[in-house]
């Protein structure tokens, strides 16, 4: 008797349906149906569609019930692979791939097309012969949009991108009007460049040509954004087609970029400028449903997805500060190049941070200009992967990828792209594929590099002019329509340009002004100035109490809560070490209104065990941070055990420093020189951003540094790197040896009423040196001081003087005790930049008496503040230095042979006859 006869009596749709929820979602079918259909796959699979299998299964199947599960396969096919097979590339043949999705590959035949079958149903169009199931297949899978999200592992979200899918075949439906809209935000990005390439012959501008329909995509989705609560909009890009996006969508004056073309000098003299298609802007705009709406376009620099961390951590920013009940109503819009997202690591960073509790943004869209050529190189050189969006399924983030020339399915496929962040909250792709116009710049020759390409490329339409011949066609619009928009807008162009030179100077706007109104950008002089930073010793006391206790109903390790009973022990003792310093530090800005974020790795631990911001209860890993509990109006304490990357968190807390100034922002690095693998941030951004784009940032790193023995990876902050890149007023940089004068820096950080970045030589073995600690009374009248003299000193006894800085200080002070030597003073250089040099001239002429002056060091000659002593202070160059030989590792690997070295510096600061420096 046939096993399997009961499948002549259920209805084909029934199982066809049950097979397609079983093919998403093994566990939400019933047992019995999972079984059979594990056992047709496992024969399908092992013998092929017409063979004997195990147990017979596809044998005892009716072959109209077997045709059924066939076709199901054929539409799951195209689900899969149909992304393969589009008419996504505008001007390249594509790469051919196998196997295909001919009926015959599924076990079906040409004597099927005429077939009706149940299966139509899983695309929403019922019962239908083979040849319409394909149809619509082709239309949703195979057309101008090719979509890639099997891989997604929730079949909610299959489910939902499935049936948005099947509406209309994924083709676009939009009315006369909203066509005519498109064609005019395309006629405004044709005409814009085609205005600027007559305008300023071979001015590099980096064309938008090619991938004209961005403009529409972005002007449609954030007017549907704004109709679902979006309120504001934070959009980072690279070079090609900003200036195009900054006019047409963010409403920058064509006369303010016109201006910047025509090469005027800035109207503020200590304002260096960037390049026209580096800088921000930030503004406002009505949508069409009368909805103000919010929008920035975040400054970049050459190093093109740098933006995309910087975007993320001003959208956070913005959340945490004004929309904490909902994440969802700021969007951050990242549009990367093809050739970038393939080939920078960052990207891959990002991704990761993506769903992670400190740096989630509830989805970002990304879009990706692809012009299918990155500089000279073609895309088959540029990566591995078959797409340049495949770092996207990192985190099982949908991809749609689209034909540029087709400026309806761009629209549809970004609107898309926004109703699944809205819906659930996670990343997605969009790669429009379509091509670079000119050469990489517009002096460029790319037929050099790309002769056939180029060739093909030349004899192109844009994509207005493809769109405006399908309105025609469709009779939505004449044949003079585009004529009139093109003359209207250029009309308006010209009137802008006229305006632009009859002006001497270029006014640079900030970005984000109406977020730093109440601060001033200063100079060195006022950087210098003494900030008040008391704090009552009542403050410290309740702050004290509340991080001293921790929740009775609630059981913890005994060593964390010894640890935590100590911080009270601390206070009432007078001796406060340095993890105290930071949480009253940290916890007195609270009472004050300000917010601190913490971010890094480790961080809420603290590498070397001395933070404990965050502990966690004992049988449940409940988290506790005291720091939450100390008011009820106070602001909010956030800490973050970042992901393993520093280039993408430091990029991210730049941004989050940028849009929050009233947030102490701090990146802690896991050992100082960690912070090497986010140079590209403190070179581009950290460092010149104010001079580049008159952007503050009160961005605080800490970088543990100091010579434990531990090898090279594990002494050194390379503060030389830090030094190097001090100029004028361009941050702080500071090497502190007491916990008061690091309680007084961070708050100094918050109280001034400027913000510079601020980098800070943390300790390690200071952390719990018996003599790093303060009194409560020097936190509650000190005050940051840039320069600690000796003030055990008996001035007219002092032969040598030493300048030092950080952690050596204390190696120095225990051999002048063992040595009885009083005729030494020690003065520590607190703040390295700006140099305090008065205050250090003050010191020699104290010290006048002293007939040998040392700048003393733990690290080698060609590292450490030598040099930086030399380039900011003339009196160092008759100094006597001491210090480690020049090498090229910042310190042996060898325990012995590190500790031999260190010692010959301490001796020879103490007896310049052992001269070490041969």
């Amino acid at each position: 008797m046939d096993k399997y006869s009961f499948l002549n009596a259920a209805h084909t749709a029934y199982f066809a349906d049950l097979y397609e929820q079983y093919q998403v979602n093994p566990d939400s079918v019933e047992p019995s149906w999972r079984a059979f259909f594990q056992g047709y796959d496992f024969g399908s699979e092992s013998y092929g569609m017409d063979g004997d299998i195990v147990e017979g299964v596809s044998t005892q199947i009716p072959e109209h019930v077997q045709k059924e599960f066939q076709v199901v396969k054929l539409i799951d096919g195209y689900r899969n692979r149909g992304h393969l097979f589009t008419k996504t590339n505008p001007v390249r043949a594509r790469r051919k791939y196998a196997p295909t999705l001919e009926i015959e590959n599924f076990g079906l035949s040409q004597s099927d097309l005429s077939t009706v079958f149940s299966a139509g149903e899983i695309l929403g169009i019922g019962a239908q012969s083979l040849q319409e199931i394909i149809n619509h297949l082709e239309s949703i899978y195979c057309d101008s949009i090719g979509v890639e999200y099997m891989y997604i592992r929730k079949p909610e979200e299959i489910q939902w991108i499935q049936k948005r899918l099947n509406i209309n075949d994924n083709q676009p439906a939009f009315s006369s009007d909203q066509k005519k809209h498109i064609l005019k935000k395309l006629n405004e990005a044709v005409s814009f460049e085609s205005f600027l390439h007559t305008k300023y012959v071979g001015q590099k501008r980096f064309s938008l040509e090619g991938g004209e329909a961005l403009i529409p995509a972005l002007d449609a989705v954030i007017e549907k954004a704004a109709e679902l609560g979006v309120e504001e909009f934070i959009m980072g890009m690279a070079h090609r087609g900003r200036l195009s996006t900054l006019t047409n969508i963010f409403g920058k004056s064509a006369k303010d970029i016109f201006s910047e073309f025509d090469g005027k000098d800035y109207e503020e003299k200590v304002f260096d400028g960037d390049v026209k298609y580096h800088l921000g802007w930030t503004s406002k705009r009505k949508s069409d449903s009368g909805k103000e709406i919010r929008l920035s376009i975040a400054p970049n620099p050459s190093h093109l997805e740098t933006v995309g961390a910087v975007v993320e951590g001003i959208v956070r920013a913005k959340q945490d500060e004004f929309y904490k009940d909902d994440f969802s109503k700021v969007l951050p819009i990242v549009v990367h190049g093809d050739a970038a997202i393939a080939g920078q690591g960052l990207v891959y960073e990002l991704v990761q941070m993506a769903q992670l509790d400190g740096y989630k943004t509830n989805g970002t869209i990304h879009i990706v200009v692809n012009n299918q050529v990155g500089f000279t190189t073609n895309y088959l050189d540029a990566r591995s992967s078959t797409y340049c969006t495949d770092v996207g399924k990192v985190t099982l983030s949908p991809v749609l990828h689209v034909n540029a020339d087709d400026a309806e399915a761009v629209v549809h496929a970004t609107l898309f792209a926004l109703d699944f962040r809205m819906n659930f909250k996670r990343d997605v792709f969009i790669d429009m594929l379509g091509y670079r116009k000119y050469g990489h710049n517009e002096g460029d020759e790319p037929r050099f590099t790309q002769p056939k390409l180029y060739k093909a490329i030349s004899k192109h339409a844009n994509p207005r002019n493809i769109y405006a011949e399908k309105l025609i066609a469709q009779g939505v619009i004449g044949k003079d329509h585009v004529k009139q928009l093109e003359k209207a807008y250029k009309d308006t162009l010209e009137e802008k340009l006229d305006a632009s030179r009859k002006e001497d100077k270029t006014v640079i706007t900030p970005f984000m002004e109406s977020t730093w109104k109440d601060f001033t950008r200063v100079d060195e002089v006022e950087m210098m100035k003494d900030i008040d930073t008391k704090v009552s010793k009542k403050n410290l006391e309740d702050i004290t109490k509340v991080i001293s206790n921790l929740p009775k109903d609630k059981k913890f390790i005994r060593k964390i809560e010894r640890l935590i009973e100590s911080r009270q022990t601390m206070f009432d003792d007078n001796q406060l070490d340095w993890a105290m310093a930071e949480h009253l530090a940290y916890g007195s800005l609270l009472t004050e209104g300000y917010n601190v974020r913490i971010s890094g790795q480790d961080v809420e631990r603290g590498t070397f065990s001395h933070r404990h911001a965050v502990v966690k209860v004992e049988d449940s890993e409940e988290e506790i941070i005291l720091h939450n509990n100390i008011s009820d109006t106070q602001g909010q304490f956030h800490i973050y055990n970042s992901l393993l990357s520093e280039y993408g968190v430091v990029g991210f807390d730049y941004g989050y420093a940028m849009a929050s100034p009233k947030t102490l922002t701090i990146w802690e690095a896991q050992f100082g020189d960690f912070s090497n693998g986010a140079q590209i941030m403190l070179d581009q951004y950290i460092s010149a951003g104010e001079d580049k784009w008159k952007t503050q940032n009160g961005l605080v790193m800490l970088l543990p540094h100091g010579y434990e023995n531990q090898g090279a990876e594990h002494s050194s902050a390379r503060m030389e790197r830090y030094l190097q890149l001090c100029a004028k007023d361009n941050m702080f940089v500071a090497d502190c040896t007491t916990p008061e004068n690091m309680f007084h820096l961070l708050r100094r950080q918050m109280k001034a009423n400027f913000r510079k970045p601020l980098i800070v030589f943390t300790p390690k073995s200071l952390l719990r040196h018996p003599k790093a600690v303060s009194t409560v009374e020097s936190f509650v009248n000190g005050s940051f001081q840039t320069v600690i003299d000796d003030v055990e000193a008996k001035v007219d006894k002092v032969k040598t003087l030493i300048f030092v800085t950080g952690k050596f200080y204390y190696d120095l002070d225990e051999t002048r005790e063992t040595l009885k030597r009083d005729d030494i003073a020690i003065v520590r250089v607190e703040q390295l930049f700006p140099l305090p040099a008065e205050k250090m001239r003050e010191a020699l002429k104290k010290y006048n008496k002293a007939e040998d002056i040392v700048w003393a060091q733990e690290e080698p000659r060609n590292m450490g503040a030598y040099a930086h002593m030399l380039m900011h202070f003339d009196e160092a160059k008759t100094f006597r230095v001491a210090s480690r030989r020049a090498y090229g590792a910042p310190s042996a690997g060898s325990s012995v042979r590190s500790k031999k070295r260190h010692q010959e510096v301490i001796d020879y600061v103490f007896d310049k006859t052992k001269n070490n420096q041969r």
